[in-house]
């Protein structure tokens, strides 16, 4: 359900086996670029499903009474369990395609698209649908509202009763409400699921409602031209025509795997859900309703994208490395330099549709708002995707896979000491980029590698992972692991492995999270309680030792440390308010020259830029422009060069602020969302101190009390 500026999903599990289920897709090939909606969530006073509202009311009714008729048993409706088994005896057995229920809160873009999911899942199921009802609005022919039921639902008329047709309606109520939303979208308001009568999917199709789909699946879908970054992300992925058979062969491949823990997936969403109101999953399924790709997020991943949405690196080590689970997962970095989790899904494979599906359905979660810089490893699929979904974003390759491929390649230099140095000295140490060029070609053809393709691929991609490529892209410290090391980080690192199974992902998934947040935690209380150890008397030292989170002042401290290796500041040339500086470093025995440019403004603001890059790499200054402020009689690191997102004084509430605060008085599942995230934000001011423990438990008690005396008092 979407309301306000949230996007979360309904809580009341008693409608339907599968509530919360917010399946998003796309039409294959779509060029969609209608902006995301998000709308209040206001009630249009829609009738009572068995009332007859004060509307024009069009009461429609199919003749297709005989495809209720002879069916066989295939599924009882009437216990929940069973149909759950159901989808993941399918999966497990022969990976038949599984079409997701409706279910409260869906919203689709048109009542064409509400009524088409409708009738494709009752088509998986075996049963087929009609229009019970649908009102619209006062003088007018617009359709504001419909109850699409079950074909047996009702009993023939009295009039009809002498008929000798045989009897096929049942009394169904089996049945999904849809109202007109702000913004002509659909929202199915009200779900029941239980059918008492049994199906037949192999002659549902011969059913009126069916044909009509098969018609309308020949017709052309029109394609809206490219305009803006944010799409739509539709609920359903609508029937397109068949075209070529190869297409075809590829589309019914790809089916994402579960082994038979699909009830295990779904059973893991909705314990979460419990906890959480504000987690959401989505579900991309297929034209044949098969299961392709699952994307899921909780709120404090949601929440925590708002204080580190500058940096987002998407990790595929399990489907680069062949594991068994197709695992893949969104990651940022958050203010102690550790990696925070900001999403995870499951893929079917690794093709330019699935990466797309998968960005938009993270983007749309993230309301549209996309990272400034984008992570990911070599490939040609994703790599288009990411210009079509994060078109704006800056887009690099991860240089420890990079370096990871090159090692790989040439099996002959694998152990060689001479090859790993003289590739760290080319990558890390130069500092411009006709340096950098000029050294590759030498290297290339010192080693032997001019033939080497996965070498060439990798130079005319140059631009997306060198360092001296990437001086105006910020990275927040990915460039800091260890020269030479060529084992890519994996946050998942000792917990997935080759053949870790589904089922024991999800089983240590929350203790998994819970190791995290503790570590974010310790850190956070070693910041604000212990007092780092000087390693010098420079003031900039003992500045942000009161500043930076405890790990980003250890690295901090090394830069100031490294400033006694620096000297010869010279200044080589002026223009106006920039001048332009050389800072001599001692590297062993030899002497490096680094060009500084330092500019002040009328207000006295300063700017400094290295050649090395430091401060678009790590969001600290380098050592080099800190000796060069010194020489220039500056005794504080000036506030624009101290980022918010390294500082530890900054409290940051994991609670995800997606709503305007307007809640639908007559909307339980609103008032849940709304209270508990109200809660949760106490809950965390309360843990700053023990005075706020102390004022946040007082606060409960007396709301506690206030609730009570509501409950006692007299009606």
């Amino acid at each position: 359900m979407m309301g306000g500026n949230s996007v979360f999903s309904p809580s009341d599990h008693s409608l339907s086996p599968n509530p919360n289920h917010l399946c998003i897709s796309m039409e294959d090939g779509s060029q969609s670029s209608e902006q995301l909606v998000v709308v209040d969530d206001d009630d249009d006073d829609l009738p009572p499903i068995d009332d007859t509202p004060d509307l024009d009311i069009d009461l429609e009714d199919d003749d297709d009474h005989d495809s209720c008729h002879g069916l066989l048993h295939h599924i009882n409706h009437q216990d929940e369990e069973e149909e759950t088994q159901r989808c993941d005896d399918s999966f497990a057995a022969n990976e038949k395609c599984f079409m997701a229920p409706p279910a409260p809160g869906m919203e689709f873009e048109s009542y064409d698209d509400a009524y088409s999911f409708y009738n494709s899942y009752a088509r998986a199921l075996g049963f087929a649908i009609r229009v019970k009802s649908s009102w619209t609005k006062r003088n007018s022919k617009e359709k504001r509202g419909a109850v699409l039921c079950c074909n047996c639902q009702g009993f023939k008329l009295l009039k009809d009763a002498s008929s000798r047709r045989k009897e096929t309606r049942t009394g169904c109520q089996a049945m999904i409400r849809l109202r007109l939303i702000p913004f002509d979208r659909w929202k199915v308001d009200q779900v029941y699921l239980d059918h008492n009568h049994s199906f037949d999917p192999d002659r549902v199709h011969n059913s009126k409602s069916h044909k009509k789909s098969s018609s309308a699946a020949t017709k052309t879908i029109p394609q809206p031209p490219l305009h803006v970054q944010v799409r739509t992300i539709k609920l359903y992925r609508p029937l397109s025509p068949p075209t070529d058979p190869t297409h075809d062969h590829f589309q019914s491949s790809r089916r994402l795997e579960l082994r038979g823990a699909f009830r295990a997936l779904q059973d893991f969403f909705f314990q979460i859900q419990l906890t959480s109101p504000n987690f959401l999953y989505l579900m991309d399924l297929g034209d044949d309703g098969s299961l392709r790709n699952v994307f899921w997020i909780d709120a404090r991943a949601r929440a925590a994208y708002s204080h580190f949405g500058d940096l987002l690196l998407f990790d595929t080590t399990c489907l680069s490395n062949a594991y068994e689970l197709p695992l893949v997962a969104f990651v940022g970095i958050n203010h102690h330099g550790d990696t925070i989790l900001l999403g995870c899904g499951l893929v079917a494979d690794q093709s330019f549709e699935t990466y797309v599906w998968l960005f938009r359905a993270w983007l749309t979660c993230m309301l549209g708002r996309p990272p400034q810089t984008f992570i990911t490893e070599q490939c040609k699929a994703m790599r288009t995707a990411v210009s079509e979904v994060f078109p704006r974003a800056h887009h690099r390759l991860s240089l420890t896979h990079v370096l990871h491929n090159i090692f790989h390649s040439v099996v002959q230099l694998q152990d060689s000491d001479l090859f790993r140095m003289a590739l760290n000295r080319v990558v890390y140490g130069c500092l411009k980029v006709e340096e950098f060029e000029i050294a590759w070609e030498e290297m290339i053809i010192r080693f032997g590698l001019t033939n080497n393709e996965t070498i060439q691929h990798m130079f005319q991609d140059r631009e997306l992972w060198a360092p001296v490529y990437l001086k105006d892209t910020f990275l927040a410290g990915a460039l800091t692991f260890p020269l030479g090391n060529v084992a890519a980080p994996f946050i998942f690192s000792g917990y997935v492995h080759e053949n870790t199974s589904l089922r024991e992902f999800l089983e240590g998934y929350e203790a998994f999270l819970d190791q995290k947040y503790t570590r974010e935690a310790l850190c956070d209380s070693e910041s604000l309680k212990s007092i780092p150890e000087l390693k010098t008397t420079h003031p900039y030292e003992s500045q942000m030792a009161k500043v930076f989170t405890m790990e980003i002042f250890r690295r901090f401290q090394d830069e100031v440390s490294a400033m006694s290796s620096c000297f010869g500041v010279t200044q080589v040339h002026s223009n106006g308010s920039a001048s332009s500086y050389v800072v001599k470093e001692r590297e062993g025995e030899k002497v490096r020259d680094f060009e500084v440019i330092y500019e002040t403004s009328a207000a006295a603001q300063v700017r400094c830029f290295c050649v090395c890059g430091g401060f678009s790499f790590n969001g600290y200054q380098c050592r080099h422009v800190l000796l060069l402020l010194s020489h220039n009689g500056l005794q504080e690191v000036p506030p624009q060069y101290i980022l918010q997102r390294w500082r530890k004084d900054v409290k940051r509430l994991y609670v995800a602020e997606f709503g305007s605060g307007r809640v639908d008085i007559m909307n339980p599942d609103q008032w849940y969302e709304h209270l508990h995230r109200r809660a949760m934000q106490v809950v965390e001011q309360g843990m700053r101190s023990k005075e706020h423990c102390r004022a946040a438990w007082e606060a409960f008690q007396e709301c506690a009390n206030k609730v009570q005396f509501v409950t006692e008092k007299p009606s």
